[in-house]
């Protein structure tokens, strides 16, 4: 066992921090900024100083050990603590404001770990959060009322961005009955100009199969709860099928939904006291979120803490 006099390397909770986050030593070189070798030395190391298996290698990649799991969660909060306490004192002394707007089908799983450990990191900016469709996301940034956004493509009328992650919109409906099969229709959505309303409309459009909207809300959680009770079907993201809904495809007369692509944007004009803290915040959004999304996980084993349970 670890001696108490001994002290862990921070730098080695960080890159396995990184790891969990990805599933990659790969993925986790990219990120850090290192060779794969010195970052599966670095794992190693960490591994012997606390003398515990941590990681499980296998063809996908690498999964957490029970033990792995438990050093995340003390990871995590020694790190907040940590970069508070010195971006109080002596650490990166960013400050401005940042104005961020985000899907809302995405907040709640960014408020779990991302933006948290952004404010602790950052203790002197001041940070905005929007949530909204991403069509007035995107309306938002050209009128200068946000710095930067997360929207997805289709209706947004932006151009360029960074690619983050591509979601995956599916159909879903209530896991009884067949509402789906009816005449016209019953959708489930969130107001005008959002992409997954588009997404649903153009393909039933497609197919000329007739549609009536019986539910719109800003909320994603009022359209699951639409979608689960048996209201109307609607298109989601597969992370957010819950157990009592299920996927629906073209064997079950749906038509295909084109994918989309999650993009990072900046406003064409931000306040220049601002700017190094917009770039922290955005440099923080590609590290968590490139390549996978906002579904993070506490153990790569499969439970996922800000995954919806699938169907």
């Amino acid at each position: 066992m670890i001696e108490v006099s001994s002290t862990l390397d921070l730098e080695l909770l960080r890159t396995f921090q990184v790891v969990a986050q990805t599933g990659s030593l790969a993925a986790t070189a990219e990120i850090r900024h290192r060779t794969l070798s010195a970052i599966s030395m670095q794992m190693k190391r960490l591994e012997t100083e606390l003398d515990v298996r941590l990681l499980e290698r296998g063809s996908r990649g690498v999964s957490l050990t029970p033990s792995g799991e438990v050093l995340l969660r003390e990871a995590r909060e020694l790190l907040r603590v940590h970069d508070t306490l010195i971006s109080r004192f002596s650490g990166e002394r960013l400050s401005g404001r940042v104005r961020l707007g985000i899907p809302e089908d995405y907040a709640r799983e960014l408020l779990d770990d991302t933006l948290p450990q952004f404010m602790a990191r950052y203790p002197g900016i001041l940070l905005d959060v929007n949530t909204d469709t991403s069509g007035r996301l995107a309306r938002a940034l050209r009128k200068r009322q946000l710095d930067l956004a997360i929207v997805l493509d289709h209706a947004t009328g932006l151009e360029g961005g960074e690619t983050l992650w591509h979601p995956t919109p599916v159909w879903a409906a209530p896991i009884q009955g067949a509402i789906h099969r009816e005449a016209v229709v019953p959708l489930a959505v969130h107001p005008e100009q959002c992409p997954y309303r588009h997404l649903a409309i153009e393909g039933l459009d497609a197919i000329q199969r007739p549609w009536r909207t019986v539910f719109t809300s800003t909320s994603i959680h009022a359209v699951e709860k639409a979608i689960e009770t048996g209201m109307a079907i609607g298109v989601l993201d597969r992370e957010r099928v819950t157990t009592a809904m299920r996927a629906l495809d073209e064997s079950d007369g749906l038509p295909p939904i084109r994918r989309c692509v999650a993009r990072l944007h900046f406003a064409q004009a931000i306040d220049a006291a601002s700017q190094p803290a917009v770039e922290a915040l955005a440099q923080l959004l590609r590290e968590r979120l490139h390549g996978r999304g906002p579904w993070q996980r506490d153990a790569l084993s499969g439970r996922d803490t800000g995954q919806r349970p699938r169907a």
